[in-house]
């Protein structure tokens, strides 16, 4: 072998059954090695490296730009975490608790209620009030960066949320990719 090629690529497939049963066989016969299936019959060698199957989730958003309704909250809050962040979630979210997770210099939150997305309601837990601000799960006493909250709406002011060390983005219209 002359040398060794770093090659990373994606491959998109709409049939599942061509990425199973051609492209894979293929991909294997390049990693492990192979025999040519013609004369001469020459052994190519082996190229080493792996490969693994993705399969796309549901559509984050639908056609008008609005959350989609199948949209859970802990793939809404793996997709904001990493537009926020730039890296993945370290752990799936739970739907009982704001706090997302912390990366570097930010703390990220989510308010969101699947149930009563694309309608800003205090009473559905999707609001940033000053007492939702007061009761967000606490960061490590360590953390000394800047709180990042996402929800529906907010009624909090702009100097509280400045001087809590706090900004807030509107879902889904300030969620972006990095």
């Amino acid at each position: 072998m002359i040398g060794a090629i770093d090659r990373s690529f994606i491959l998109i497939e709409m049939d599942g059954t061509t990425a199973a049963e051609k492209t894979a066989k293929r991909l294997n016969a390049c990693i492990e090695g192979y025999t040519e299936a013609v004369k001469p019959f020459r052994a190519i060698d082996a190229l080493g490296g792996g490969f693994k199957f993705c399969k796309l989730g549901e559509p984050l958003f639908n056609e008008f730009g609005d959350i989609d309704h199948r949209v859970t909250f802990s793939d809404l809050a793996a997709h904001i975490f990493f537009s926020e962040t730039g890296a993945p979630l370290p752990q799936k979210a739970k739907n009982d608790c704001s706090f997302i997770g912390t990366y570097k210099e930010k703390a990220v939150y989510l308010l969101f209620s699947a149930a009563e997305q694309g309608v800003a309601r205090e009473a559905a837990g999707n609001v940033l009030t000053p007492d939702v601000l007061a009761q967000l799960s606490p960061i490590p006493e360590c953390f000394t960066g800047q709180r990042v909250v996402y929800g529906e709406g907010c009624t909090v002011s702009a100097d509280r949320l400045k001087a809590e060390g706090v900004t807030f983005k509107q879902i889904p219209y300030q969620i972006e990719a990095n």
